[in-house]
């Protein structure tokens, strides 16, 4: 147990374990990456201060459309992703290595291999050398996954998630889903973050914006698009869709078209 003058030290001690450099890091790194290789549900990554990649896992790469991470390496996420999202990723990342700011848990869209559309929580954060200087830095992204059956909550949240989905461009309220679920709306909050991940809202916003993504890449106008996810303001669908994508939805059809 760590008493109060060890607690007092910590912060020392913490600093005296950063690596030397950004090559100290990728060493000791290295002898992991096989197990973050094996997890499909996620991806790893290390940048340099230009925010390209130093080492990632098959993951990424694989989602990318490599078969392995070199063609991944020396490069930023704008030279690999598609154009309507790859220069959001590395606008991020630079805000990380020049402000030292921490991302957590942030809730992003996602186009896969497949150019389908998928969610994920992003995380990020600076790393710093054993000076305090930042050196690089590391994220993760994780794929949205359900906790299925393993809570005793999740047929009545399951059900509130295919009334969301059957009914994303209808005005949804709160009460609704909080009637379907036969639960209080603390009770609703909870347990939707527990098994899904995101509160009610986000679940609202991402199963709009998922329909919104597909589309856009359509001649549909974007004012149509809008009304059709439950937007009967544009200018809110605008912003909601480029909070979560970093985008604005004009821009996302242009980049797509290309």
């Amino acid at each position: 147990m760590i008493d109060s003058a060890q607690l007092h030290h910590l912060p020392r001690a913490m600093a005296a374990q950063r690596p030397r450099d950004i090559d100290s890091l990728l060493a000791n790194l290295a002898l992991v990456m096989p197990l973050l290789d094996g997890i499909p549900s996620a991806v790893f990554f290390v940048k340099d201060l230009q925010a390209r990649y130093l080492i990632a896992n098959l993951t990424l790469a694989q989602r990318c459309g490599f078969k392995n991470i070199r063609p991944l390496l020396g490069k930023t996420s704008a030279e690999v992703f598609p154009e309507m999202l790859g220069p959001v990723y590395t606008e991020q990342d630079r805000r990380v290595l020049l402000q030292g700011i921490t991302i957590k848990g942030q809730l992003e869209l996602h186009l896969y291999g497949s150019r389908e559309p998928g969610w994920c929580l992003t995380h990020k954060l600076p790393l710093h050398g054993s000076s305090g200087e930042i050196i690089g830095m590391a994220g993760i992204s994780l794929d949205l996954q359900a906790a299925r059956d393993t809570h005793p909550a999740y047929e009545r949240l399951a059900a509130v998630d295919r009334h969301i989905r059957e009914h994303y461009n209808e005005a949804i309220r709160l009460e609704d889903l909080t009637r379907i679920a036969n639960l209080s709306i603390a009770q609703l909050e909870r347990y939707c973050k527990r098994i899904f991940h995101l509160t009610p809202r986000q679940m609202i916003h991402k199963a709009r914006l998922e329909n919104a993504s597909r589309l856009l890449i359509t001649e549909e106008p974007i004012t149509e698009v809008a009304l059709q996810c439950g937007y009967t303001d544009h200018s809110a669908f605008s912003r909601q869709f480029k909070a979560l994508t970093g985008v604005s939805p004009r821009q996302f059809r242009l980049n797509a078209g290309r």
